[in-house]
């Protein structure tokens, strides 16, 4: 009877033990965003706060103007909610640039933390001083990425030949990263890309990426840090 209360115990106590470690994914996420942006921005919690403060303020002012204070003070909460996670997730993503501008493999990082309608492979090209080119396949065709110094144009000409003759018919386009003129900041990487416009039906891009897995691509080090697309995080 002992044994078999106490084997009960146990079990009781391991499934307590799993339920801890299971938190969610969305949760862990949040924590990784608010560690990172609070290395960034120190005074987060504060401003976070400020923002609950203001908004609610703003509800409770209307409240008792029109003479429905604890009414208009309930339906704020949620409001001050949405809005701080509003902002905490732009200061997030910021944080999360920030944390991976200027290491090896920082665009490959970028892109591949586009979630719908892209497949990236990274380091398709590496040079010694570490140049990098990178594909990307979704529906507007094939993207080759460089970041790096202007000598990273050569490789991308290489690249983009090789891929007009391996995936003949298939749209190629290139974009080189960087802040100088003719290049897409870091920043704006996955809004170009989602902008281009789309050439490939969905059985046509089926077909070029069954051709492109062939071909593979060198293994990188990502960067450090939680992929920058923080904005995304209140939704999950």
């Amino acid at each position: 009877m002992a044994r078999a209360q106490k084997k009960e115990k146990n079990e009781n106590k391991e499934k307590k033990e799993k339920k801890v470690r299971k938190s969610p994914e969305w949760l862990k996420t949040l924590r990784q965003a608010y560690s990172v942006t609070r290395e960034v921005r120190p005074l987060l919690p504060v401003i976070l706060a400020l923002i609950f403060i203001i908004v609610m303020g703003i509800g409770v002012t209307l409240g008792a103007v029109v003479g429905r204070t604890i009414y208009l003070a309930f339906i704020s909460i949620p409001f001050a909610l949405i809005i701080t996670l509003f902002i905490f997730s732009r200061l997030a993503e910021s944080a999360a640039y920030s944390s991976i501008e200027g290491q090896m493999g920082a665009g490959a990082s970028v892109l591949m933390s586009i979630r719908k309608g892209w497949t990236t492979t990274a380091g398709v090209q590496v040079a010694r001083n570490q140049d990098l080119v990178h594909r990307s396949l979704g529906r507007a065709g094939v993207v080759i990425t460089g970041e790096g110094t202007n000598n990273v144009r050569t490789m991308m000409t290489a690249e983009r030949r090789q891929m007009e003759r391996f995936l003949s018919g298939v749209p190629v386009h290139e974009v080189l990263i960087g802040d100088e003129e003719g290049r897409v900041p870091l920043r704006k990487l996955q809004k170009h890309l989602k902008k281009l416009p789309k050439k490939l039906t969905k059985s046509q891009l089926r077909e070029a990426r069954a051709r492109e897995k062939s071909l593979g691509g060198a293994k990188l080090p990502m960067p450090k840090g939680p992929m920058p697309n923080m904005r995304k995080i209140p939704k999950r």
